[in-house]
């Protein structure tokens, strides 16, 4: 693969890891200011007509358990979760695209901790958007890694 496809590539890879850290920053905003009865009312109205229809219906039912479950400090952590994860990724998103050096090894250490604990999360969650996330993850690491090796091999040696 020439340069040109590999920087395409970075550059687009590092894009949607920074479409994705707004989301998680404006889906942790909305989180702290949604009330936890409105998610219930929210879900409730959501899953009403399926679970009249089918009353053992997989999703509206696992969705219904999870939101009668979902207490104030459960909102708090992944809201808090949510946007302090987006805030570093957009952090480290602009540095890359910067072309600052110290944010390519910086970024592959945060995106290994990431996935370390998108995998401790799959462990007991066994949520399929955990394993998307963390082949993002690792595409986007292959990338970066690739292309700090080309910005590395154009610097002046001394």
């Amino acid at each position: 693969m020439n340069e040109n496809r590999i920087h395409k590539a970075f550059q687009i890879g590092v894009l949607l890891k920074g479409a994705h850290a707004v989301l998680e920053c404006a889906g942790g905003i909305g989180l702290a200011l949604v009330s936890t009865n409105s998610i219930s009312a929210f879900v409730n109205h959501f899953t009403q007509e399926e679970l009249i229809e089918n009353p053992g219906d997989f999703i509206a039912t696992h969705m219904l358990a999870f939101a009668q479950n979902f207490n104030v400090e459960t909102k708090h952590f992944y809201a808090f979760y949510l946007l302090s994860h987006g805030l570093v990724k957009i952090a480290l998103v602009i540095c890359l695209l910067k072309g600052k050096l110290w944010s390519y090894p910086v970024s592959l250490v945060v995106l290994g901790l990431f996935i370390a604990y998108q995998l401790y999360r799959f462990s007991y969650t066994h949520g399929p958007g955990l394993i998307i996330l963390t082949m993002l993850d690792i595409v986007v690491m292959m990338l970066v890694w690739r292309e700090y090796r080309l910005v590395r091999s154009h610097l002046p040696t001394n």
